[in-house]
């Protein structure tokens, strides 16, 4: 069983790079920005108020994020292992997610506040299916438009530059907390989160030994 955390600044393709590592190894993708973003999508009393959290760029309680965490978990649906990314945020947070689970290395994607700002101003939202893209980094093929299923991409409401100044500000003052606690019991493996998603993840896979990554 393979169990990784993976972690980054806004924008440095956690969720991208949690799902490439997923695709051929049988692991679980359990991402906790896409559990609240359901929420927000579906108008559930949790939605609302994540909602309104998000737009003002700050972050989830604690008490929240990790009964959403534990229960999602919880479904046992992971027979392989998984690799959860969004989480977690704070040292707190780090603290709940080791006393109850263990994983074989934490992923850390590195990159710079300017290219985090770039390519936050660049992603969108398809508001039809809710699947990310960035104009940047993975450009739709269609301008515009989904390649999932062809909705318009919007901009993400939680991405406003004063949004973004403010969950930058929240990431570094929580960070170095929360990585001073797992390189004390797990293995981290610093990445540059600066080349396209391919190759950010074949340097994931060489350091963590795993098979090459095939599209």
């Amino acid at each position: 069983m393979r169990k990784y955390v993976v972690m980054g600044p806004p924008g440095s393709g956690k969720g991208t790079q949690a799902r490439m590592l997923c695709h051929d190894l049988g692991l679980a993708h359990i991402s906790v920005g896409a559990i609240f973003r359901w929420h927000v999508a579906n108008h559930t009393r949790l939605g609302a108020r994540v909602r309104r959290v998000m737009a003002e760029g700050r972050l989830v309680d604690d008490e929240t994020v990790n009964r959403v965490v534990r229960e999602r978990l919880d479904l046992h649906d992971w027979n392989h292992g998984f690799v959860i990314d969004g989480f977690p945020r704070n040292r707190a947070q780090a603290e709940f997610f080791l006393e109850r689970y263990d994983v074989d290395a934490v992923v850390l994607l590195e990159l710079p506040d300017e290219e985090v700002r770039r390519r936050v101003r660049a992603r969108r939202r398809c508001a039809r299916c809710g699947r990310d893209h960035n104009l940047v980094t993975r450009p739709p093929r269609a301008p515009g438009r989904c390649d999932a299923c062809g909705g318009e991409l919007v901009v993400r409401e939680d991405d406003t530059p004063e949004a973004v100044e403010a969950r930058l500000r929240d990431h570094h003052a929580a960070f170095g907390p929360v990585l001073e606690l797992f390189r004390g019991k797990e293995r981290v493996l610093e990445v540059d989160g600066r080349p396209d998603p391919a190759t950010v993840q074949h340097g994931i896979r060489d350091g963590l030994g795993l098979p090459p990554y095939r599209d």
